[in-house]
């Protein structure tokens, strides 16, 4: 090989070098807790800031989705299927945004999720607690989801009492089915539980004023960037 060609070949191995270098990675932010609580408030308000600063880099996403495996949860949620059954589907609905959002990743995207699987957790475990037992509950759901889920990065559990959460639900048309005392106390231990259990989750006191909240989420956020 002559000197020329391999000036050439070694120039070449830098540029692909420095390329794979410079590639962004993908960051995946889930936004988790009960009703109330102000996770989705916040989460529009980051989304604005960081799109702002990062045009065309930051995905805003939420579950269940708009597609016609989204429209079947809300379906079962409006029919009052059984807990299982709304457990499954949501499963379904995961399964197929988990692709998109492994794409959005491998393209360096900065993807913030509105509920993900510890939602079906939590919310589906408090409901099946009756007829299977929470711990159980856990378990299996734990279990059905793991095949399917890409891990997140982080993932924001906005913390606040039940009682508070409530008052919030009731300034809102439309209460659902979730949103009654017991049960979200139940849904808000399970939430704890998960979190004692991930070092990936960071809590954030949501009983502050809105504009606290969403200056920790985003210093959270950005530690990881």
């Amino acid at each position: 090989m002559s000197a020329m060609a391999q000036m050439e070949k070694d120039s070449l191995v830098v540029a692909e070098s420095m390329a794979a270098t410079d590639t962004k990675k993908g960051l995946f932010v889930v936004f988790e807790g009960i009703d109330g609580s102000g996770k989705s408030s916040a989460e529009r308000s980051i989304y604005e800031t960081l799109a702002n600063e990062m045009p065309g880099r930051v995905i805003l996403t939420a579950e269940p989705t708009e597609t016609w495996l989204g429209d079947c949860v809300r379906r079962a949620n409006k029919d009052d299927s059984s807990g299982a059954t709304e457990a499954l589907l949501f499963v379904a609905d995961r399964a197929e945004h988990g692709v998109r959002i492994a794409q959005w990743l491998r393209e360096g995207k900065i993807v913030l999720c509105d509920r993900y699987y510890a939602s079906t957790i939590a919310y589906q475990g408090a409901a099946l607690k009756g007829s299977m037992g929470v711990k159980s509950a856990i378990e299996w759901l734990k279990a059905v989801n793991e095949p399917i889920i890409v891990l997140p990065d982080l993932t924001l559990l906005f913390t606040i009492r039940v009682d508070m959460a409530l008052e919030r639900v009731k300034q809102r048309s439309g209460i659902s089915k979730f949103e009654n005392l017991e049960y979200l106390r139940e849904v808000d231990l399970i939430y704890r539980s998960l979190c004692m259990e991930d070092p990936t989750y960071f809590t954030v006191d949501s009983s502050r004023p809105l504009e606290q909240v969403i200056r920790i989420a985003l210093a959270a956020i950005r530690a990881k960037l």
